[in-house]
């Protein structure tokens, strides 16, 4: 088997959408028409008289109009086409390589076609990830707490109360009445609750710089993958050997 090199593997598996189709509808048809068999079979019936006399009677023909070793014959040629074209694209894939780069930085270097492709569609889940993740309220400061290992915001005081009874004199006592008093409950600040809140969220800044690298990332990636996808193609021919050995008499 000889490898040459010709067009791209971009090309080629545009190429190969259309041939999945035309030998998939070709192979359906070949299989129906196969499966009557009336159409495999055929005659050829003559009459012969015993008397003389008796009136000659005309033949029955009937041709066979489907082989099964015709039908084999265009198996072939349509299946040739689908394997060759698919093993040109897995043969490319193994050498279709190229590098991530972003600026002058490279990140990964030649990186097969195959693993491109993976990568791309892993990146966008990963954007998604991390567009999802909640960030700081922006209403508190933060800093980070090594001992609680998470963002810790500033301390805040709120004060406790409790409520304690009062008394309010509405009319002073006389002697002839007693003293008219109202009874309340006063709020009293008892004590001071120094509360400082911690969060694992990210901070919004982080947030912003890792979507940004994921996206040029991700961009880089498709690039690279483009570029790969420009290597040229090689031409093998697998099929004739495949089906030499299946088709053998």
């Amino acid at each position: 088997m000889v490898a040459t090199r010709t067009a791209a593997l971009n090309q080629l598996v545009a190429v190969r959408k259309g041939v999945q189709s035309e030998v998939h509808s070709g192979i359906s048809r070949l299989h129906h028409l196969s499966q009557k068999v009336n159409l495999l079979s055929g005659f050829i019936r003559t009459y012969r008289t015993i008397r003389d006399e008796d009136p000659a009677l005309p033949g029955e023909t009937q041709r066979v109009q489907v082989r099964a070793n015709e039908v084999l014959l265009d198996v072939r040629e349509l299946l040739t086409r689908l394997w060759n074209v698919t093993a040109q694209v897995d043969w490319t894939n193994c050498v279709a390589r190229s590098d991530v780069v972003i600026g002058d930085q490279v990140i990964l270097r030649e990186a097969p076609v195959t693993f491109l492709i993976f990568l791309e569609k892993q990146l966008t889940d990963l954007h998604t990830i991390i567009d999802k993740l909640p960030v700081l309220d922006p209403a508190d400061e933060w800093h980070w707490d090594d001992n609680a290992d998470a963002w810790a915001s500033q301390t805040t005081t709120t004060v406790r109360t409790k409520k304690e009874p009062r008394n309010h004199v509405l009319a002073a006592a006389t002697d002839r009445h007693p003293a008219q008093v109202n009874m309340y409950t006063e709020d009293v600040p008892v004590g001071y609750w120094d509360t400082i809140k911690h969060s694992g969220a990210l901070d919004g800044a982080r947030k912003k710089v890792l979507l940004r690298r994921v996206a040029e990332l991700r961009e880089a990636v498709k690039a690279a993958r483009e570029q790969a996808n420009m290597t040229d193609a090689v031409v093998v021919d697998i099929a004739d050997g495949v089906f030499g050995y299946l088709l053998r008499h």
